[in-house]
């Protein structure tokens, strides 16, 4: 499949991967052109509290740690992490879990190597974690404790590649040519004439009354 990838001239490999990672690393190793982009950056779920008793007791959050880890097992600069609904549902449930998972991948990864959630939109607008991630810290303890550096200012290097230079720069994208004739931009005139009025709608599945 990766040979048939890379005869296409295919470069970006996205895979849904709440997952086990022992399948990334060596494939990642052998096709060195290809990015391999971890949906939901292997976040095995669940209960969060889980997730922080493991980090608390080990170090380690399933199986983020292992995607974390690649780059130095491997040596590779080719794995990506998509952070997707990991964060989500960490931000709101228990933020230090959040930051520890966002301090191994930053740390592991690299902050150049993290691109913004795919299926953030599962929740509805994303707005909210947008801005949820702009406002993030890791505690001091943690970075004194576990050796995480801080993710910065909300319009820092880190948060700005996170949230959309990265994607931009993996899929070769022309932000600046793009911005006066895309979509979001008709969206937002659109939106700008009707008033700017906000309507609260939230997108998704609504379980119909039963009666």
């Amino acid at each position: 499949a990766y040979e048939k990838f890379a005869k296409a001239g295919l470069v970006n490999v996205c895979v849904h991967k709440g997952l086990f990672m022992r399948d990334v690393g060596q494939a990642a190793k052998d096709w060195p052109q290809l990015n391999f982009i971890m949906c939901h950056s292997a976040y095995a779920g669940g209960k969060v509290e889980d997730a922080r008793a493991q980090f608390e007791k080990t170090g380690r959050i399933e199986w983020v740690t292992d995607l974390a880890e690649i780059p130095s097992k491997y040596g590779v600069t080719n794995v990506y992490g998509d952070l997707g609904q990991i964060f989500a549902q960490s931000t709101v449930a228990d933020p230090r879990v959040c930051a520890a998972m966002m301090g191994q991948l930053v740390r592991g990864l690299g902050a150049y190597r993290i691109v913004w959630g795919t299926d953030a939109v599962w929740t509805g607008s994303p707005q909210w974690q947008i801005e949820a991630l702009r406002r993030l810290e890791i505690p001091e303890d943690m970075q004194k404790k576990d050796g995480f550096k801080p993710l910065g200012a909300a319009d820092g290097p880190v948060k700005t590649a996170i949230l959309g230079e990265n994607t931009a720069r993996i899929y070769k994208y022309e932000r600046r040519a793009a911005l006066a004739t895309d979509r979001i931009t008709a969206m937002k005139d659109e939106y700008a004439r009707s008033g700017a009025a906000r309507g609260n709608l939230r997108y998704g599945y609504v379980m119909p009354a039963r009666g």
